[in-house]
């Protein structure tokens, strides 16, 4: 069993910074691949970003790809998004979810445990 609790949404301008952080608790944490998922009003919830048990593998959606970093603290049992030169396209709620397995999965259906979300908010 692991519970998820996200951390560190927010209101930003344009071209703004946040780090959301994703709280685990439970013995298998280090097991499971991580990931980033995001829904807007209005739409299907996304893939933003996943990295694997050991960090070894990272992958990101195409939106997002060079301005967010996916990290995990295995010893803290912590996963991270750092997002940089955010747009108003990127406002949404922002969920972090553990893996069925160790590996990078980008479908919703790869992930078994999921947070509550964080609100993240981007102004013009």
């Amino acid at each position: 069993q692991v519970q998820l609790v996200e951390s560190g949404g927010g209101l930003v301008q344009a071209g703004g910074s946040l780090r959301l952080s994703c709280a685990a608790s439970g013995r298998t944490f280090s097991n499971k691949a991580m990931g980033w998922f995001r829904q807007a009003p209005g739409k299907e919830r996304e893939f933003v970003a996943t990295i694997s048990w050991s960090s070894g593998s990272t992958y990101y959606a195409d939106s997002v790809k060079g301005r967010f970093a996916i990290s995990r603290d295995n010893a803290k049992n912590a996963a991270y998004l750092q997002m940089e030169s955010l747009k108003p396209e990127d406002t949404a709620v922002y969920y972090c979810a553990a893996g069925r397995t160790r590996y990078v999965g980008r479908d919703s259906q790869d992930y078994d445990y999921w947070g509550q979300g964080t609100q993240v908010t981007v102004s013009s």
